[in-house]
């Protein structure tokens, strides 16, 4: 078993709730990671202290999440999430609780956890509190929803796609009973946020494991994004072979999806998840870009890259490795480094210099572009005298 120390500054909230009598512990993910090896990102630490009491004790703490018992509190210029032991009221729209009880125990408290690994606590003297076993499961590689997996899913439909989550960025299996309501209560996913479900895909996206998304697409978890289902799960395999960025990742996705006519627009459908305007133009971009071979020549990049851009280009490049194990994104690199021109911006004449000859409107549009094209194909001639020696005075001038 790996030593569960926390950092001195989480100590200090621990041991300060202590001495003014109140009991407190780590709980959740950060116990989860420790217990894994994983140093975490974030702690939480669970007490028998009201919010009010725990602003007492720490003046400049923020009421965060004050209605759900959450206090951030700064100590040793961090930040530890303080939250007092609760029970959860019903929850009629299957994603939040209309009430929240404050209780004295810890064990009510983490009887209302997702899944029995983020259900252990671990006291200031370093006790282990674990009465679902949750350290068993980690031990045995599983995701198991604390008692009846119907009664969690109905409380939040987000923990459906949570489950998939840990699963996938752990590598450990969904018990059978737990995937069984998962089947059972797949539907009520069409309630969530389009926010709160963009997340959740994207961190299974960014793991070693983002084929997962097969399994989630057929139990219908994303039925209201998606037209159809997937036949086979070969191209989400390949996914796993990019580096762990979220917009290449995104574009290969889309593109899995678009050869099987699960989504009828990468735009469409990126804009329904609430992606940012970024991802969405790079990767409709990306997506048509794909839909050719990859370029072998210096010219039909640069042509790329006037047309999409440096990013959905770059990103169409790193997708083509993945999908045909190529060398697209070592040839984008090539071009980039080479200094040649590719768009109006890095060409040596501008409609300045057009004017005195008679070109203005399209026709002055239409030369710039007859100039770059000649260029990206000659680039040792992009030199200003030479590109206006090429223009023949316009009729206009």
């Amino acid at each position: 078993m790996v030593e569960i120390t926390p950092p001195k500054y989480v100590r200090s909230v621990l041991h300060k709730l202590k001495a003014h009598g109140y009991s407190s512990c780590i709980v959740g993910g950060c116990v989860r990671d420790l217990i894994l090896g994983v140093q975490p990102h974030d702690w939480d630490v669970a007490t028998g202290a009201l919010p009010d009491q725990v602003l007492a004790l720490f003046p400049d703490a923020i009421p965060t999440g004050i209605r759900h018992g959450t206090v951030t509190v700064r100590s040793g210029g961090q930040f530890v999430e303080v939250t007092t032991f609760r029970t959860d009221g019903d929850y009629a729209d299957h994603r939040h609780p209309d009430t929240v009880s404050f209780v004295g125990d810890l064990n009510t408290d983490l009887s209302r956890r997702d899944f029995t690994i983020n259900a252990i606590a671990v006291t200031s003297e370093g006790v282990i509190i674990d009465p679902f076993h949750g350290i068993a499961d980690i031990q045995a590689h599983v995701i198991r929803c604390v008692g009846d997996p119907a009664k969690r899913f109905e409380e939040d439909a987000l923990r459906m796609l949570r489950a998939f989550r840990f699963s996938s960025r752990l590598g450990f299996e969904i018990e059978a009973e737990t995937f069984r309501a998962v089947e059972e209560h797949a539907g009520l996913s069409a309630g969530l946020s389009a926010e709160r479900v963009r997340d959740e895909m994207e961190k299974i996206l960014l793991t070693a494991h983002p084929e997962t998304l097969y399994t989630v697409i057929r139990l219908g978890l994303l039925d209201t994004f998606l037209n159809g289902h997937l036949s086979r799960d070969a191209g989400l395999l390949r996914i796993a072979t990019l580096r762990k960025k979220a917009l290449p990742r995104w574009a290969l996705f889309c593109t899995v999806l678009m050869a099987d006519e699960c989504i009828s627009s990468v735009r469409g459908f990126l804009t329904s998840l609430r992606l940012d305007g970024r991802t969405i133009r790079c990767c409709s971009d990306a997506c048509e870009i794909l839909s050719k071979s990859p370029p072998s020549e210096f010219p039909a990049w640069k042509r790329l890259l006037n047309r999409y851009g440096v990013d959905s280009v770059e990103c169409a490049a790193l997708c083509w490795d993945a999908i045909y194990g190529g060398d697209a994104e070592s040839m984008l690199k090539k071009v980039l480094k080479s200094g040649e021109c590719f768009s109006l911006r890095n060409l040596a004449v501008n409609g300045k210099d057009l004017l005195p000859l008679g070109y203005k409107g399209r026709k002055l549009g239409e030369m710039l572009d007859f100039l770059l094209d000649y260029v990206i194909d000659y680039p040792e001639n992009n030199q200003r005298d030479l590109l206006l020696s090429l223009v023949i005075p316009s009729d206009d001038a």
